[in-house]
């Protein structure tokens, strides 16, 4: 009997406050583009259609960015990275039904590989790549663990509603977090060797 992989989907987390860096992540320079633009080009050229869930002050630009994929904006970004995640699938739902399998890409990380992408769209269970034993993302979900995520508090922390399976990588920039502005010295050259 021939195993049959569930379909996959993606969301690109943007709608954090960036208050740290003082200027949206999303919409951080690298060379001649922005971050949100290099990320939805790479996740497309996986055949991913990524659905990106920002803030309203820079829906705009981001829908400018990543035209044509679609741009949701969470109405309450400030509750966290869940319910900015429940906004997406919400919108995948109606799109597409439910029983899916989900990408969750956050925009302030951005170090992975394509040859960890690859590893994490092909994958059936909730998993995420590590380095050196430490976590790393993009995080993909299998559809029982998108299904309590939607159920879920929208101010739960991801780490407390899924335990993903780890595997190690060798991705040097998989740590790679873009918090502060020293987090942006020298970024689109380690983002080019990705």
């Amino acid at each position: 009997m021939a195993v049959v992989e569930s379909r996959i989907e993606c969301v690109v987390l943007a709608a954090g406050s960036s208050e740290r860096l003082g200027q949206p992540k999303a919409l951080v320079n690298i060379g001649e583009d922005n971050l949100v633009r290099w990320m939805v080009r790479r996740l497309v050229t996986q055949g991913l259609s990524p659905v990106v869930v920002t803030r309203s002050e820079i829906e705009r630009e981001v829908a400018e960015a990543t035209s044509p994929c679609e741009v949701l904006v969470n109405p309450n970004p400030d509750a966290g990275r869940t319910g900015t995640l429940q906004v997406g699938i919400a919108n995948l739902d109606v799109v597409t039904g439910h029983g899916y399998r989900l990408l969750v890409v956050p925009i302030d990380r951005p170090g992975f590989s394509d040859s960890t992408l690859i590893r994490l769209v092909s994958s059936e269970r909730t998993c995420c790549p590590m380095k050196g034993g430490r976590g790393g993302h993009p995080l993909v979900l299998s559809a029982d663990d998108v299904e309590g995520i939607r159920v879920a508090s929208p101010d739960v922390p991801l780490r407390n509603l899924v335990k993903p399976f780890r595997f190690e990588v060798g991705d040097p920039h998989l740590h790679l977090n873009i918090d502060a502005s020293v987090d942006l010295v020298g970024l689109a050259d380690s983002l080019a060797d990705l």
